[in-house]
């Protein structure tokens, strides 16, 4: 029997990850302002792939230390360790109701998505249908 190798990496999954938070900032760059149920589904679905990012940096970062990379791990963490805090300031701003706020979180999200060329759509538009009421639920 062969060796086991999961090809669904951290990495892979960040990229992902990223890649989907990226569409849907364009999506809400393109509307025109008014917060209804599907700008609250979109956040939602950011806050959770924030969240997922920030767990796979940690998965990498042990893997790393595990082989004695402490450095590597450490600069790494810091690159990243904003995924953590966004999410925290954007669930937050969510669960506050301060949706004014939301073009200033978007603007201090976007620096880290300039990177990702968005020409076509790849994500489908059902992808975050009831991920707010998703969220409001963890609360309880």
């Amino acid at each position: 029997m062969g060796r086991v190798i999961n090809t669904n990496t951290p990495g892979k999954r960040r990229g992902h990850l990223m890649r989907t938070i990226a569409e849907i900032m364009r999506q809400l760059g393109q509307r025109e302002g008014e917060i209804d149920d599907e700008v609250r589904d979109m956040v939602a679905m950011i806050i959770f792939c924030l969240r997922e990012i920030d767990e796979g940096i940690i998965e990498s970062i042990q893997a790393w230390e595990k082989r004695g990379y402490w450095k590597k791990a450490d600069k790494f963490q810091q690159e990243w360790d904003w995924a953590g805090l966004m999410a925290q300031r954007v669930e937050k701003m969510v669960r506050s109701d301060n949706w004014d706020s939301l073009p200033e979180v978007m603007m201090k999200l976007f620096p880290h998505f300039a990177d990702i060329e968005v020409n076509k759509m790849t994500r489908s538009k059902g992808i975050w249908d009831g991920c707010y009421d998703k969220l409001m639920e963890e609360a309880k």
